[in-house]
């Protein structure tokens, strides 16, 4: 397709609104710099490498024994140890497309990847358990999916771990869990007692917005726990990524807040980009998905002209991270400008409802 003429030089980019990284347009809070900056005073001396007081809290928090909780710099750090568990020459089974940093891993890792198509948008659970052979030692959900944003219910994870030998283990990828509001959204911390094979990860960066400090988490059986702690690096969580987290965990009441007006404004915009044509799935995430198939390069470039950064991934489509209202409102106007100028040029087969 023929890609339209961008706006003017003087309307060009005048700010950047970052909505690809799927961060938190939240500032931090007080009680949290606070913590920081008293933490800072001691740097020079290393964090405790157990992260034993954050691991006691989020033990209380989950009511869960402190073996069976693992703490990393960041989710993608223990998700890192999951693969490095799996072992070079075995085979990992995940979704696709989900969350980039899985092929990543494998390739690097020697761990050979088994990519099971989406079915509109949502992991093909079936499918997967039929791609599971004695060579599988690890199966990946993203839930909810990044970067789709949607979502499995308990039963049909229920139903999937009940296919899955015990000899292969389950990562399920919950790092946008906070944002789901649907009542089968209930987290996968409740199979972990039924599945000793099963991992849930979640991590301190999005609905808790640090981000910046590199602090996740994980939790399953303590046996796998444990083999999973020894291949973390040591000293990997920061003395204040750690304070950082304790702290905001104390205060899930201002995160929720901040939650609900995320969730507010991911239903706001997507009504609006229902309302302008687009076909957009139901997430569950603080992102949504446009599956423009070979527009989503000429719209990403677009929008990055107008100072809208987006997650494109091209031939299939954009991620749009959820900002703050008036970033949302800047990629709707850029949206609707888009829509307008490519129309009665059709777009992509699935573009439109």
């Amino acid at each position: 397709m023929r890609e339209t003429a961008g706006p003017t030089a003087a309307t060009s980019h005048a700010v950047t609104r970052a909505l690809s990284r799927n961060e938190s347009p939240h500032g931090p809070m007080p009680d949290i710099v606070a913590a920081v900056a008293a933490s800072s005073r001691d740097v020079n001396r290393y964090p405790d490498p157990a992260c034993t007081e954050l691991t006691g809290a989020l033990a209380r928090r989950h009511g869960v024994e402190p073996d069976r909780v693992a703490v990393g710099a960041g989710s993608c750090a223990l998700l890192q140890a999951v693969f490095q568990l799996a072992g070079p020459g075995a085979t990992a089974v995940y979704a696709w497309r989900s969350f980039e940093y899985y092929p990543i891993l494998a390739d690097h890792l020697g761990v050979r990847s088994e990519r099971v198509p989406l079915a509109d948008d949502v992991h093909d659970l079936a499918a997967m358990a039929d791609r599971i052979t004695a060579a599988t030692r690890l199966v990946v959900i993203c839930n909810p999916n990044n970067p789709t944003g949607t979502l499995l219910g308990l039963d049909r994870l229920r139903a999937f771990l009940d296919r899955v030998p015990p000899t292969c283990l389950v990562a399920l990828d919950e790092a946008y869990f906070e944002y789901v509001d649907e009542p089968m959204g209930t987290g996968g911390l409740a199979l972990c007692d039924r599945y000793p094979n099963l991992v849930v990860l979640r991590t301190f960066s999005k609905a808790y917005g640090l981000a910046g400090l590199r602090v996740g988490y994980l939790i399953g059986a303590a046996r796998v726990v444990a083999s999973l702690r020894e291949m973390t690096l040591p000293f990997a969580v920061s003395a204040p990524a750690q304070h950082a987290a304790v702290t905001a965990l104390a205060r899930e009441d201002v995160l929720l807040t901040r939650v609900r007006h995320t969730i507010a404004e991911r239903t706001r915009v997507r009504a609006a980009l229902l309302a302008d044509g687009f076909a957009v799935p139901a997430s569950q995430a603080n992102f949504l998905w446009l599956g423009l198939g070979e527009n989503a390069g000429p719209f990403g470039r677009w929008c990055a002209r107008v100072g809208i950064e987006l997650r494109v991934f091209d031939g299939e489509g954009v991620r749009v991270s959820l900002g703050s209202p008036s970033d949302n409102d800047a990629f709707l106007a850029a949206v609707h400008q888009w829509r307008v100028r490519t129309a009665p040029e059709p777009l992509t087969t699935g573009a439109l409802r």
